[in-house]
This record gives structure tokens, C-alpha cells and sequence, in this order.
């Protein structure tokens, strides 16, 4: 599996972003799902995740602000950032993780920057 990110940037505060992870590959194999963020001098932190039946899970610090979908037949994710703020000036990972019939693995994307200026 591969994943490639798109779609960040430099914006100013309050603005909106969306960002997409194209996965290539196995993607039949995918079950979870999700965007990760890292700031500079701080670890990487879960931003939204969603499961293979389409639940979705959260950070507080971006609930409803941000939101997280996925058009299975582009075997695309997507998150939708809106109200952004110099908080969520960060790299933003996409993730996945396969069945255990596909090895159970973890996959990384490149990343992609998200600079917010105020």
C-alpha cells in the first residue's frame, strides 16, 4: 500500500483547507483509516481516524472544526479543515492500517505541510 498526500499549504487564520490521501496499491486490503499531525518539537498526535465501517473518531482540539471522509471508490481519504488557527500549523500524515489477511500492517504517507499564519 501506498498513500499519497495532497493539498496543504499556507493560509491565513480562519481560512479553510482540505487535504487528501490517494492510497495506491492494495487498497482492498485497508480497514482504518486516518490523519496524524506533528508540530514542530512535538510528537506526532492523532488528528481523525475513520474505520472500515465509516465510524469516526476525533482529537477534541478539532472537533468540529475538521472533518474526515472517504470516497471508496477513488480509494481516497479526505479531511476538510475549516476555522483554521496557527495551532493546527503542523505535518500532516495520512495512515492506514491493512487486515490481518494483508499482513496487518501500518502504512505512512509522506506528509504534507499546513502553515496557518495569524
Amino acid at each position: 500500500v501506498q498513500l499519497v498526500e495532497s493539498g496543504g499549504g499556507s493560509v491565513q487564520a480562519g481560512d479553510s483547507l482540505t487535504l487528501s490521501c490517494a492510497a495506491y496499491g492494495r487498497a482492498i486490503c485497508i480497514s482504518h483509516m486516518g490523519w496524524y499531525r506533528q508540530a514542530p518539537g512535538k510528537e506526532r498526535e492523532l488528528v481523525a481516524s475513520m474505520d472500515d465501517a465509516g465510524r469516526t473518531n476525533y482529537a477534541d482540539s478539532v472537533k468540529g472544526r475538521l472533518t474526515i471522509s472517504k470516497d471508496n471508490a477513488k480509494n481516497t481519504l479526505y479531511l476538510q479543515m475549516n476555522s483554521l488557527n496557527s495551532e493546527d500549523t503542523a505535518v500532516y500524515f495520512c495512515s492506514a492500517q491493512t487486515i490481518a489477511a494483508c499482513g496487518g500492517s501500518d502504512y505512512w504517507g509522506q506528509g504534507t505541510q499546513v502553515t496557518v499564519s495569524s
